[in-house]
C-alpha cells in the first residue's frame, strides 16, 4: 500500500530529526540555495526510501528539516520532473512524505514560459489555476488504487491554489515592493519546448504560463489535504509564430533564473512567516 511506502520514508526521516514541519517548501530552479538556509538537518534523498532521485541541472537532492525564519519548515532542494523518466506517482510521492510528517500548507516555486503577451522576462506570477495537458492524456498522480490513509478517492481541484494564500502573497510582496502577477500556469511533460501552435493553443485555451512541474506535487498536496502557494519565474517568452527567427533554449533560462533568484528569494523568505496557520 501507498501509506506503508510513504511509513518507511517517514521512519527514515525520522532517524535524522524529531521536528514536526508546518510548512512544505519545494524549491525549484533557481531557488535551491534558500533551503540552505533552514537551520536543522539535510538528508539526500538517495537515503529516504521510495525517494526519486534529482537529475535535473541545479537540483541537488537533499530535503531539509528545520527552520526558516522561525517556522517549521521541510524543504526540498530540488525536484523531480516526469521527463526525467518518472513516473507522476513517483513525483508526486515527496509531497505524500512531507504531508505525513505533519505539513498543512505547501509553497512551490518553479521556471516557466511566459503564453501571455503581457509577461516579461523577470516576471514573477502567482498561479491562480492550472492546465494540465499531462492529465489530459492520462498521466493523473491520483491515477490507480487508492489509499485512504493518504486521501480521499475523488479529489476537488477546484481549489487547488488556496485564494486566502493567494491574497497573502500579493499583501506581502506589496510590502517588499516586488511586482506580482497572476496567471495560469499550462503542464507539460517536456523536456522539449513547445512548438509555436502548442502555444497557440495554449493561449486560446487561457493559459498565462508553461512549464514542465509543479502540477503533479500540487495534485498529491491537495489530496493529501494541504493548501498550497505556488508562484513561477518567468524565465522565457514562449515562441507563437514559426516565422520568429528566436530559438527557445536552456542558456537564457538559466541567465533568467540568475537575475531573477535574489527577488524571489527576497519574496519567498518574506512569505513563510505568513503562510503558516493562514488556513485556520
Amino acid at each position: 500500500m501507498l501509506g506503508d511506502t510513504i511509513d518507511a520514508a517517514v521512519k527514515a526521516i525520522g532517524r535524522h530529526t524529531d521536528l514536526a514541519p508546518e510548512l512544505a517548501l519545494v524549491l525549484g530552479s533557481g531557488l535551491g540555495e534558500l533551503a540552505e538556509a533552514v537551520q536543522g538537518v539535510a538528508i539526500p534523498y538517495a537515503d529516504i526510501p521510495g525517494f526519486p532521485l534529482s537529475t535535473a541541472p541545479s537540483h541537488k537532492g537533499v530535503l531539509h528539516v528545520g527552520t526558516l525564519a522561525g517556522v517549521p519548515v521541510i524543504a526540498m532542494q530540488g525536484r523531480v520532473h516526469l521527463y526525467e523518466g518518472y513516473s507522476p506517482h513517483e513525483v508526486a510521492f515527496p509531497m505524500r512524505v512531507m504531508a505525513r510528517l505533519g505539513a498543512k500548507t505547501a509553497l512551490l516555486t518553479n521556471a516557466a514560459g511566459g503564453v501571455n503577451e503581457n509577461y516579461e522576462v523577470g516576471d514573477l506570477v502567482v498561479v491562480e489555476d492550472h492546465l494540465s495537458f499531462a492529465n489530459l492524456a492520462g498521466r493523473d498522480p491520483l491515477r490507480g488504487p487508492n489509499d485512504e490513509s493518504v486521501g480521499p478517492r475523488f479529489v476537488s481541484m477546484n481549489d487547488a491554489y488556496a485564494k486566502r494564500l493567494h491574497a497573502i502573497a500579493h499583501e506581502v510582496a506589496g510590502e517588499v515592493e516586488i511586482a506580482l502577477g497572476s496567471g495560469v500556469y499550462g503542464f507539460v511533460t517536456g523536456p522539449s519546448f513547445e512548438t509555436p501552435a502548442e502555444i497557440r493553443a495554449m493561449r486560446a485555451l487561457g493559459c498565462d504560463l508553461v512549464g514542465m512541474s509543479t502540477v503533479p506535487e500540487v495534485m498529491a498536496a491537495r489530496h493529501s489535504g494541504m493548501e498550497v502557494l505556488a508562484i513561477s519565474s518567468v524565465t522565457n517568452l514562449a515562441v507563437s509564430s514559426v516565422d520568429s527567427d528566436h530559438i527557445t533554449n536552456e542558456a537564457e533560462v538559466w541567465e533568467a533564473v540568475e537575475a531573477i533568484r535574489p527577488r524571489l528569494a527576497r519574496l519567498v523568505a518574506a512569505l513563510v512567516p505568513r503562510m503558516v496557520g493562514a488556513g485556520e
